[in-house]
């Protein structure tokens, strides 16, 4: 059996304790960040198995025809838009998932909203080119945290809120907007007043079709001047251009980003690694020593179970579902 790994930018897959699970078995790890379905479909074509990382590698009906020993795709944490799961089962191949966990990315969400409010890397940069305090930052006692979504991130997002003095708005589903209420925070009446109210806002949405570029640049435009915007979850939630367009008409005032488009970005002249009010780190939220145990360690686990013949966490298309 033979399982190929790409997309291991780290080299940190082999250095897992859980990469035991696969002792015995031929694996192939790429380290780069390849995304030419030809290339894709040399390096996948005697794979049995494909152990995928997040989203960092589609897969689509043109490479899955190319794949005739492939019987399954393992998938660290959630499935997402980057599987086409109609393709696959036209395919017969099967796609599991395992688990994810909040706690990675909710604490770098905090540390971002941290570092972004009290301008602490201009405050760095500027001690170690030889000055002393260059900036002045803000705090977040009084301020307004805005969550939309309000799922595991978000409520352990509004709970860091609390313990800072923070109140919180939440923006979302019905479903999530009563159990905000029901744990002590106000729901937003409106979109607009969600944008308009808050002082920092976080993006805590999963990428589907109904959410891809829900966050309009008119959205933005009603955030305040001194607001900062925080995604830690998907580029794909901004419509193109808007946060670059809403933050040269100075509406919100910053913005604090863990995903960009087209990852893994490696062009330093990008416009927001480049604008004087973007912080911007990347894609760290999952990458943590804790939850590659976990997303990799469940992943190996099905592997595992499949070809022995115990499928227990099997994904089916929509239309099947």
């Amino acid at each position: 059996m033979h399982i190929v790994i790409p997309d291991d930018y780290q080299h940190v897959i082999r250095s897992l304790d859980c990469f035991s699970l696969l002792d015995g078995l031929q694996v192939s790890i790429y380290h780069d960040a390849q995304k030419n379905p030809n290339v894709l479909a040399q390096r996948f074509r005697d794979a049995d198995a494909l152990v995928l990382t997040r989203e960092r590698t589609s897969i689509g009906a043109q490479l899955l025809t190319q794949l005739p020993r492939l019987k399954l795709i393992s998938q660290t944490g959630k499935t997402g838009v980057h599987i086409d799961l109609d393709a696959c089962t036209a395919q017969g191949v099967a796609v599991m998932e395992g688990r994810g966990s909040p706690i990675a990315p909710a604490e770098l969400t905090w540390t971002l909203i941290l570092n972004a409010r009290r301008q602490l890397i201009p405050a760095i940069q500027g001690l170690y080119a030889g000055h002393w305090q260059t900036n002045l930052g803000e705090r977040l006692y009084g301020q307004t945290l805005g969550i939309w979504g309000y799922g595991r991130i978000g409520q352990r997002l509004a709970r860091y809120a609390q313990a800072f003095d923070m109140s919180v708005l939440v923006w979302g589903s019905e479903t999530a907007r009563d159990a905000a209420v029901r744990d002590g925070h106000r729901a937003a009446g409106c979109k607009q007043a969600f944008f308009s109210d808050v002082d920092v806002l976080s993006l805590n949405l999963r990428l589907t079709e109904s959410t891809r570029h829900v966050v309009t640049v008119d959205d933005l435009l009603q955030m305040k001047p001194s607001a900062l915007l925080v995604n830690t979850s998907r580029a794909e939630l901004l419509a193109p251009g808007a946060l670059l367009q809403a933050l040269s008409s100075g509406r919100p005032g910053y913005a604090a980003l863990d995903v960009l488009d087209d990852e893994p970005i490696l062009d330093q002249a990008h416009p927001l690694l480049n604008h004087p009010r973007v912080l911007c780190t990347p894609h760290l939220g999952y990458v943590e020593k804790h939850s590659y145990e976990l997303y990799f360690g469940d992943a190996f686990a099905n592997v595992q179970a499949f070809f022995r013949g115990d499928p227990c966490q099997l994904v089916k298309p929509a239309a099947m579902q």
